[in-house]
Parts: C-alpha cells; sequence; structure tokens
C-alpha cells in the first residue's frame, strides 16, 4: 500500500511541492564615495543636517509657571544698566591752556566792542539822534551854544578808534587776569584738594 503522502489524488496526480522561500535581501549599501556616507552606516539612516544636529543637542529649558508651551524658548530683554556716577576732584589746572582760551576769547570780545560801537553810531545817525541832542543843547545853553555840533566831537573815526583802543587793553587785561587767576586756584587746590565734580551716564 501506498503512504498517504504518495497517493494519487482524487484529479489522478500527486500533489505539487510549494516552491522554496527565499530569505529576505538587505538593501544595497550605497557606494563609499557617495555624499554624506560614512563606514558603518545603516543604508535606511539618512544624515542629520547641522542644524538639526544643534537642536538635538541644545538642552530644552523648562517652562517656568504661568508661561505658555510657546513661550518656553523666547529670550527675555536684557535689564537696563543702572546709571553710573563718578566723583572727581579738578586738582590742577593747566596755567597755558587758559592763558591761550583767555586769549582767544578777549580777542573775539574786543572784535565784537569794535563792531557794535560802529553800528551803534551808524543807527544813531540814521535816525536822527545826533540832530536832536545838538537841538535839546542848543536851547539849553541859548544862543552861545548855537554852534556845537555832536558829529564833530564824536565822530565816526574817533568812536572806532576809541572803540579799539579799549579792545586791545581788555585782551592784555583779561589774558593776565585769567593767568593769575590759574596760578591762585593751584595754590589753593593744593591746600583744599579742589573743586568736586560729579559726572554721570546720559
Amino acid at each position: 500500500m501506498s503512504t498517504p503522502e504518495n497517493s494519487p489524488s482524487a484529479g489522478g496526480g500527486y500533489p505539487q511541492a510549494a516552491p522554496p522561500s527565499r530569505p529576505p535581501q538587505r538593501p544595497a549599501a550605497p557606494p563609499s564615495n557617495a555624499p554624506g556616507y560614512s563606514p558603518g552606516q545603516r543604508p535606511a539612516e539618512r544624515p542629520l543636517t547641522a542644524a538639526a544636529a544643534q537642536r538635538a543637542a541644545a538642552p530644552q529649558r523648562p517652562a517656568q509657571p504661568g508661561q505658555r508651551p510657546g513661550q518656553a524658548g523666547l529670550v527675555r530683554p536684557a535689564p537696563k544698566a543702572k546709571q553710573r556716577r563718578a566723583r572727581l576732584l579738578v586738582s590742577k589746572v593747566d596755567p597755558w591752556s587758559v592763558l591761550k582760551m583767555a586769549f582767544l576769547l578777549s580777542v573775539a570780545l574786543g572784535i565784537v566792542t569794535v563792531v557794535a560801537s560802529i553800528v551803534l553810531w551808524t543807527v544813531l545817525d540814521v535816525t536822527g539822534i545826533f540832530d536832536r541832542v545838538n537841538g535839546l543843547l542848543g536851547e539849553v545853553a541859548g544862543s552861545e551854544g548855537g554852534g556845537f555840533d555832536l558829529k564833530k566831537v564824536a565822530s565816526l573815526g574817533q568812536v572806532a578808534s576809541f572803540a579799539t583802543i579799549i579792545a586791545v587793553v581788555n585782551v592784555v587785561l583779561l589774558t593776565a587776569l585769567a593767568m593769575l587767576t590759574a596760578v591762585l586756584y593751584n595754590i589753593a587746590a593744593t591746600l583744599v584738594g579742589g573743586i568736586g565734580v560729579t559726572l554721570t551716564d546720559d
């Protein structure tokens, strides 16, 4: 007798054996010269970019109480710097620098004096002040003062010359007084320490 395995089926034939199954094939490894390939890397893995690697490596800050989850990564503005103050003492003044500054300022003041005197004389002449003064002096003095003329006594040239002399004298006096003041301040600063000055930031 034939065994059940070798017995013919009802159709008159023998059962066909199933084809042998093939083992699963692994995906081919990429060539070694491919971009982003490193030895020992699996084919299914993709190399991470630099930005993704930094985000993965950066530690996440825990959300503070009362803060929304979406605001955990926001950066707070830096606190405003406090106003700084520095207290200094002017213990010495350079007399030479004071001399130069005083000379320049006194020269500027002398030029202003001369120009102002000329402008003032011109305004008085245009407005007729000289004629009124001459008429007033003639009425006060009577017939004896009828020949008095203020323009002849104080002409434009005489006024400009007088103003120039005053300006030169002021330049000399102001320069000398400024230098003398600087020397006296240095002497007094050695005794009391000088004038205190407080400096602050804007």
